[in-house]
């Protein structure tokens, strides 16, 4: 294991410390490659990000307020901040001046309406015809090749599909059970 850590390069080298560091000694190989992509990535964001503060500044070369810039930039749109708790409360105290609905004392567990459930019937089944003749017309069409003086109209009719399904659905919402 010794021999395949001198191969690596120094940037996966820094990634399998940083695990072990973690406490994390049993991993697949390709995740410290998958480390190393996420890191590149983020690194050449941060820099395109402080490439532009420094053209919007005017100045020849990036300098380290401008990368810190950029990382502030990044880590105020990645990650959101939870609002204030002032906020929540006034939001909880508005939320709860509503009453909630009065429940229906019954027997049984108390559901909601069934029109704000989803355990109402909404599918589709394709019933096919019975097909009892089936087997006749496969004897009448051997007939027919034997006898050719056999009657044109009895052959439209063999000729009219026997097998397209019946279809049935049932209403998605609004249809009340009986109590």
């Amino acid at each position: 294991m010794a021999d395949a850590d001198e191969d690596l390069p120094r940037d996966a080298k820094i990634v399998k410390t940083l695990l072990k560091s973690m406490g994390v000694d049993e991993y697949e190989p390709r995740v410290v490659h998958q480390f190393l992509e996420l890191w590149y990535q983020y690194v050449v964001d941060v820099l395109t990000d402080a490439q532009v503060y420094l053209e919007h500044a005017g100045k020849a070369s990036i300098d380290c307020d401008d990368v810190k810039l950029a990382i502030q930039s990044k880590v105020n749109f990645s990650f959101s901040q939870p609002p204030p708790r002032e906020i929540l409360l006034e939001l909880a105290r508005n939320r709860n001046k509503i009453p909630l609905p009065k429940s229906m004392v019954g027997p049984g567990i108390p559901l909601p309406p069934e029109q704000d459930t989803l355990i109402s019937p909404n599918y589709q089944l394709a019933i096919p015809k019975k097909q009892t003749g089936h087997a006749v017309e496969e004897t009448e069409e051997d007939e027919d090749i034997a006898d050719p003086n056999s009657n044109p109209s009895q052959e439209q009719r063999t000729e009219v599909p026997q097998n397209t399904p019946q279809r049935v659905s049932f209403p998605l919402v609004g249809a009340k059970r009986p109590r």
